[in-house]
């Protein structure tokens, strides 16, 4: 125990030379914390049809397990961004991964869906801790917008990497081992998360910083947070975000496996070449910080994410009458994957900026400001899906159709567009 009395779970960051300047892993350490979110998300989506026979239910129940996952998600942030200002950040953390690592114990034993969906809420809770208090780790350690607007670039990097491997993995252990091995693994990475924040991570949010905690005070937070402009314009762009990139992966795959004709490898292949334009984006904005107040790119992404996503329209009208298209790279798909980068690119620069915006000015409850930006993603994730069944079934239920992925795509991003005016002047 430290000379002053407090354990060392409760140390309070200090910065490791005069200058000030942060450790450079220290970054790559909180990207991968947020990670275990994304990684636990999408690693067993190559196991829905062994899980069926395994868990004695049909696709519908084993896809309902994701439905779980995300309301646990929304539920544990609300609750886990007000710990993370009243107890600081590292002990939630802690706790967060050790139930993360729980549930998916639970769920890599369980002998039916209902076990199943029992450990999937569980580590849904303990994971959200990962999705909110890094980000408010980067609040307390960079006041500076700009500056924290870079660092959260990097933190972009390290979780891009994921949507690339998740998926593969996952395919490669259902394919070789168990879709169990995916949760054991998932089970290890709580546990590894779990050491590396005892060993690594200092307390980043002082004592003197630290916010009480009712049921009251909790309300009021959240109520205050949603009367910001500042706050709420920001959030919104990052939902709506959210929104452009979740109609995206829900709706891509019918499109280029059973529009295009892509093999499932080439199109996990393509799933990597647009994280790959993600990640490239949100390096980039890391340098145009120096040069450009986050503001303006902020700006500028939204308005190319929208010129996309107009573009993508125009070549979904084109290319719905020659549909299905036979297998190979044909033009209408180079096309349709030019548009797509372009729009889903562009959410590289728009996430740190608007994240950074969201939390510039609630350094005293930055987890609580995270937690509930956090949620909001995953509210406007959810009804994503229902517009895209509703699209698919209903309104062009036609096989491969891309139109429904390029609504749900433009809506999102004439919505942030529609945003941009809400932000008080100067943000």
């Amino acid at each position: 125990m430290p000379a002053n009395g407090q354990p060392k779970l409760f140390h309070t960051f200090r910065p490791p030379n005069p200058t000030g300047a942060l450790p450079w892993w220290l970054p790559i350490l909180l990207g991968f914390l947020t990670a275990a979110g994304p990684i636990a998300t999408d690693i067993y989506l190559p196991a829905f049809p062994i899980m069926v026979k395994d868990l004695h239910t049909d696709l519908a129940g084993v896809q309902q397990t994701l439905s779980i996952w995300f309301i646990g998600l929304a539920i544990g942030q609300l609750t886990v961004g007000p710990m993370a200002d009243r107890f600081g950040r590292r002990a939630p953390l802690i706790i967060g991964n050790l139930i993360f690592a729980f549930g998916s114990a639970v769920c890599a034993a369980a002998p039916d869906i209902y076990t199943f969906f029992g450990g999937r809420f569980v580590a849904s809770l303990g994971a959200s801790a990962s999705l909110v208090i890094p980000t408010a780790c980067v609040r307390d350690l960079v006041p500076d917008v700009r500056a924290g607007a870079r660092m959260m670039s990097r933190l972009v990097m390290v979780m891009g990497v994921v949507p690339i491997l998740a998926p593969m993995l996952g395919g490669v252990a259902v394919t070789f081992v168990s879709w169990r091995v995916i949760f054991w693994a998932s089970t290890g990475y709580g546990v590894l998360c779990t050491l590396l924040v005892i060993r690594l991570l200092p307390e980043t949010l002082a004592p003197d910083l630290r916010s009480r905690l009712s049921p009251i005070s909790l309300v009021t937070r959240y109520v205050g947070l949603l009367k910001d402009r500042g706050f709420l314009s920001h959030a919104l762009i990052v939902g709506f975000s959210t929104f452009m990139s979740f109609s995206y992966l829900t709706a891509a795959s019918p499109v280029f496996i059973n529009g295009f004709g892509f093999t499932p490898l080439h199109f996990s292949m393509l799933f990597g070449l647009f994280a790959i334009f993600m990640i490239g984006a949100s390096q980039l904005n890391g340098m145009l910080v120096n040069h450009f107040s986050p503001e303006r790119l902020l700006a500028a992404a939204v308005m190319l994410a929208a010129g996309g996503s107009l573009a993508l329209l125009g070549v979904s009208l084109w290319v719905s009458g020659h549909m299905p298209l036979p297998p190979g790279i044909s033009l209408e798909a180079v096309v349709t994957i030019g548009t797509m980068i372009v729009a889903l690119g562009a959410t590289g620069i728009i996430y740190p900026n608007a994240m950074m915006g969201a939390l510039a000015d609630h350094a005293k409850v930055a987890g609580a400001a995270s937690a509930l930006a956090g949620t909001m993603q995953y509210v406007f994730g959810a009804l994503t899906g229902g517009l895209i069944g509703i699209l698919s079934a209903q309104v062009f239920p036609r096989e491969g159709s891309p139109m429904p992925m390029t609504i749900g795509m433009l809506l999102g991003a004439l919505m942030m567009v529609a945003t941009l005016p809400l932000r008080p002047r100067g943000k």
